[in-house]
């Protein structure tokens, strides 16, 4: 009877185990189940973002720092080239290599195009290939011979700094774009240089454009918080006709919104008529192709943006707070700095921070209303990819406003993030 007492409690344990056992696996497969159907759910996002998002700005970011115009043009130069101390002129040998190379390009009609790469970073390089080129083809070049009759074609090629300059466009992948994008270049003896002063275009022009996307967000918060406060504090049948005025822009192409306000601004425009007419102005204001045009445009297309995010906020704040401190004598000023501000602080971060980004990088407004002064640093890009071509320096430049932007954000996130603000 002892032995049947101490044996049935331990059948009992494994009795009452198992169905645990067998709850405890179905219970983890309908996890991992439903953890599968998430990530299912969300595998098209992710392949949008990734073929859309993250593809294009690491084609971007690798663009920016290829340089193939030797080495996919002329391997065995770039090559021969890298292997070169600089010390001193080259050899035949390498003289002799480079002779050949440019021929064979010459020969298959593709010296322009590689001369034309060059260009972008060694000054006049187009000239010194054509020169070299018909210097070397004008009769037979026999072998030991090259340095002399390439230094007669041009002068150039008895400096040790044009060697140099080709050494430093050798390798496949280099900093020459960032350099030229930083108003930067190599000089004769391979170090970094600043540009000459008249050719010093790019950091001008990105300060310009910060300036601008920060004087933008500024103005568009000085319109955008008054307008937003009404829109939440209304009646709703009031708010609700002020919403669809605010929301009327984004129903209407924004080259419409452009081209309409080029008719306001110009010369004989609508803003200039009525000034003249009522006797305020005795000659047309240069309202337009300017820097001033491109800030009015702007914030007009960009308002709603800032509108939006702060009447989200605005709405979802309590009326008791203030209620509370009018009830405790407080002053509706004082209601208002110290209790309704500070609440409505998370909208206005960040219809602020998405206004910066989106003025930063806008491209059609500057180009048509701008002008040459009122351009921004998009306008350059857009230049270099549709123009000249050069896409290397426009990766470049557009890779350091991605830059700048992230920094800035990241400095805005620890100063005066949403995590930062606290009741006064």
């Amino acid at each position: 009877m002892n032995n049947s007492y101490s044996v049935s409690p331990a059948l009992d344990n494994v009795d009452e185990a198992q169905p645990q056992s067998n709850l405890k696996d179905k219970l983890d497969r309908a996890e991992r189940l439903n953890k599968t159907k998430s990530l299912l759910l969300v595998v098209p996002l992710l392949a949008f973002i990734t073929v859309f998002f993250l593809l294009p700005i690491g084609t971007m970011l690798l663009r920016s720092v290829q340089t193939p115009a030797l080495s996919v043009a002329m391997p065995q130069t770039a090559a021969a080239l890298l292997n070169w101390k600089g010390m001193a002129l080259p050899d035949e040998q390498l003289f002799d290599v480079v002779g050949h190379e440019i021929l064979s390009l010459q020969q298959a009609r593709q010296l322009d195009s590689v001369g034309s790469d060059l260009n972008r970073v060694m000054s006049d390089a187009k000239t010194l290939m054509a020169r070299t080129a018909r210097g070397l083809a004008s009769e037979a070049v026999e072998p030991g011979s090259f340095n002399s009759r390439m230094t007669a074609a041009d002068k150039r090629w008895g400096q040790i700094g044009t060697w140099m300059q080709l050494k430093k466009m050798a390798p496949t992948y280099s900093a020459s774009n960032y350099l030229a994008a930083l108003d930067l270049r190599y000089d004769d003896q391979g170090k970094v240089v600043q540009q000459p002063e008249s050719r010093r275009i790019y950091v001008s022009i990105l300060i310009k454009t910060l300036m601008v996307a920060l004087g933008i967000t500024a103005l568009c918060m000085f319109l955008g918080y008054p307008l937003a406060y009404m829109l939440a504090t209304l009646p709703a049948k009031t708010s609700n006709l002020l919403m669809v005025m605010v929301l009327l822009p984004f129903w209407t192409s924004l080259l419409v919104r452009t081209s309409a306000w080029m008719v306001i601004l110009q010369n004989n425009g609508v803003l200039n008529s009525t000034l003249s007419s009522l006797g305020v102005i005795n000659q047309p204001l240069e309202l337009m192709y300017n820097l001033f045009g491109t800030v009015i445009a702007m914030t007009h297309i960009l308002l709603p943006f800032m509108v939006l995010p702060m009447y989200s906020v605005m709405k979802s704040i309590d009326s008791t707070y203030t209620r509370a401190a009018h009830s405790m004598g407080a002053s509706s000023f004082r209601t208002f700095v110290q209790i309704y501000f500070p609440l409505s602080l998370p909208g206005l971060s960040a219809g602020g921070i998405l206004v910066f980004i989106l003025a930063t990088g806008y491209y059609i407004t500057p180009a048509l209303v701008g002008g040459r002064t009122g351009q921004v640093i998009s306008n350059f890009i857009a230049y270099h990819m549709q123009t000249s071509l050069n896409w290397g320096l426009a990766a470049a430049i557009a890779s350091i406003l991605l830059l700048i932007v992230l920094v800035l954000y990241w400095i805005y996130d620890r100063v005066v993030g949403v995590n930062n603000m606290k009741l006064g």
